[in-house]
């Protein structure tokens, strides 16, 4: 566990510094912006990022080849998605048969939001994705080797929706994504999960639910599908072995038939399988394995 833990570590970092996003404009932009009617499901390529950092465009064109059809990026900096223009990027995902639906930016600040909002977009992205507490308010313990946020929920909360609203001014879906402390009670008593429901505005803010996570905080994602139905549009989707490391979807302990059994309530449009560290595989053959094991559980 003391190798998980050191591990942990450097997910924390990497999501604290992770980006993500692109760019496009159109005079159709609206009908490029709706959602299939559909859920469907794609990759978190956060599970690539070294990989990816290395030879972007081979490995793109490897995850399309396992079957992968759509893309959520976690790798936007300087104005660039995995080192190519915004429309570069969108242009090169069509050649190789991907489609961009979301993006992560844990650096998103009040400042840099509105450029990374246009770059998401002209890269053809649809959902703009805050995955932890922005603007220094993630934190990681390294002693109890625990997530958190540090601040005021009230002004976390505040980062979040003025976001949001930025999000939706520009024909943006913006989703906030959770880890394990979300969905634990904090210093003053609240669970910040519930708190962000109570007090954000869903036709500006909604939830991607990371299914590991929620598993690893002990809650129950169906008791928060009817705590805020409709709500959780998109799912992570990653096993948990047991050693309660991420494992392969279909390699774990996690019940996803029950979960996917209660998609129209949660509101799912789409699901991204994710791993954030690999301990058996390469991530590329974990998201092989991933991929196959989709099917156990009736996902399409």
């Amino acid at each position: 566990m003391r190798k998980f833990s050191t591990l942990l570590l450097a997910v924390a970092l990497l999501y604290a510094t992770a980006c993500n996003n692109a760019s496009q404009n159109t005079d159709n932009a609206d009908q490029e912006n709706a959602t299939p009617a559909a859920a469907f499901g794609g990759l978190a390529l956060y599970t690539l990022r070294d990989t990816l950092a290395k030879a972007p465009r081979e490995v793109l064109k490897a995850v399309a080849d396992i079957g992968y059809k759509y893309i959520e990026a976690a790798g936007y900096a300087d104005g660039k998605f995995y080192g190519m223009e915004p429309v570069e990027f969108k242009n090169y995902l069509a050649e190789v048969g991907l489609e961009p639906i979301s993006s992560h930016h844990g650096d998103v600040t009040l400042d840099n939001a509105d450029k990374m909002i246009a770059d998401v977009k002209a890269a053809g992205f649809k959902y703009f994705v805050i995955p932890v507490p922005p603007m220094g308010h993630f934190k990681f313990d390294p002693e109890t080797k625990t997530l958190g946020m540090t601040g005021d929920i009230e002004e976390v909360m505040s980062i979040i929706n003025t976001i949001a609203q930025k999000c939706t001014a520009a024909g943006l879906k913006c989703l906030y994504h959770n880890h394990n402390f979300e969905f634990e009670k904090n210093a003053q008593g609240v669970i910040p999960m519930d708190y962000f429901i109570e007090h954000s505005d869903p036709a500006n803010l909604n939830f991607q639910m990371d299914l590991y996570w929620v598993t690893k905080a002990g809650a129950d994602p169906i008791a928060y599908f009817n705590k805020a139905p409709g709500r959780f549009k998109a799912w992570h989707i990653k096993d948990m072995d047991a050693q309660g490391r991420f494992a392969p979807v279909g390699t774990g302990s996690i019940d996803f038939a029950r979960i996917l059994a209660q998609k129209e309530l949660s509101g799912m449009e789409f699901y991204l399988v994710e791993q954030d560290m690999t301990f058996d595989q390469t991530p590329m053959e974990a998201i092989a394995i991933s991929h196959e094991g989709l099917k156990k559980f009736g996902f399409k």
